[in-house]
């Protein structure tokens, strides 16, 4: 698997999309994981640029990740 540089979060309530991208638009994966999946496969992931929708929720995810 190559080095992801990018992850797009689609936020909601229970499951969230993530979309990994490599430095030059390659797909690495595309996911659907709850909540609880989600923070840890994101502690997993080497440094990277997490984009996501604006939302209420979004401040706190980004606070969690960084």
């Amino acid at each position: 698997m190559k080095e992801v540089s990018i992850i797009g979060v689609d936020l909601a309530k229970q499951v969230f999309q993530l979309h990994g991208a490599t430095a030059v638009g390659e797909v690495e994966f595309r996911k659907k994981l709850s909540r609880k999946q989600f923070f840890a496969f994101t502690q997993e992931q080497s440094h990277c640029i997490v984009a996501m929708e604006a939302c209420g929720t979004a401040h706190h995810w980004a606070r969690s990740l960084t």
